[in-house]
């Protein structure tokens, strides 16, 4: 699976790039700054992107703009951004085609290989991966007078799984419940969104868009 990885600091992304090559991810381009990201990603078109929000020369969110010009070049071209602080702007942007390939994982992520290239391969392969501090704080937010604060303590634990990218299952595992029962409460949240009925993977992308959407 190929990538093209974004990240300034010289050390750390020698470190991504030995991570990812350690899993079998090969490396089609590893550049720091924006405009020579959005030519790599427009002359590889790769798997997956990993790229830092803040990049040169800017400093501000280059490495974020960069990506969504690619995704606006390249639909659906799925792209993992890392970010050293919860900006849920950047979460809002990302999600904003309501298409899917997209996460947004906090730095301290990738310390967490397994949970990192859990991340990475979840994106690539059209899912959402989004950082946990993010949701948890939306979730947090919440008011009565918001869509999402019509959801009950319940399914509000898996709307936050499900923004995080986990499948049914891993939801089911998680809560402790069957999956039959976490198949009912995303129904209500579909319902509760007014999600119209589509196909799932997409519903799901919506659920996190309006969640995001809400703050």
């Amino acid at each position: 699976m190929r990538v093209v990885l974004a990240e300034d600091l010289a050390l750390l992304r020698e470190g991504l790039v030995s991570l990812l090559e350690s899993h079998d991810f090969e490396i089609a381009a590893a550049v720091d700054n924006g405009p020579s990201l959005l030519k790599a990603l427009l002359d590889h078109r790769p798997a997956v992107a990993v790229v830092d929000v803040r990049l040169p020369p800017s400093f501000t969110d280059e490495g974020l703009q960069a990506a969504l010009e690619a995704r606006r070049q390249v639909p659906g071209l799925p792209v993992l951004v890392l970010s050293q602080y919860v900006e849920q702007l950047y979460a809002r942007e990302l999600l904003a085609d309501g298409s899917g390939g997209i996460g947004y994982l906090l730095k301290d992520r990738v310390f967490d290989a397994d949970q990192f290239i859990d991340a990475v391969r979840r994106v690539a392969a059209g899912g959402t991966a989004m950082d946990p501090e993010v949701i948890s704080r939306l979730v947090a937010r919440g008011t009565r007078d918001e869509p999402l604060g019509h959801l009950t303590p319940r399914e509000k634990e898996v709307m936050e799984l499900m923004a995080q990218g986990r499948s049914n299952a891993a939801i089911a595992q998680a809560l402790v419940v069957t999956e039959r029962a976490v198949t009912k409460h995303t129904a209500n949240i579909f319902a509760k969104l007014n999600l119209a009925v589509s196909d799932d993977d997409n519903r799901r992308v919506l659920a996190v868009l309006a969640y995001l959407n809400s703050r």
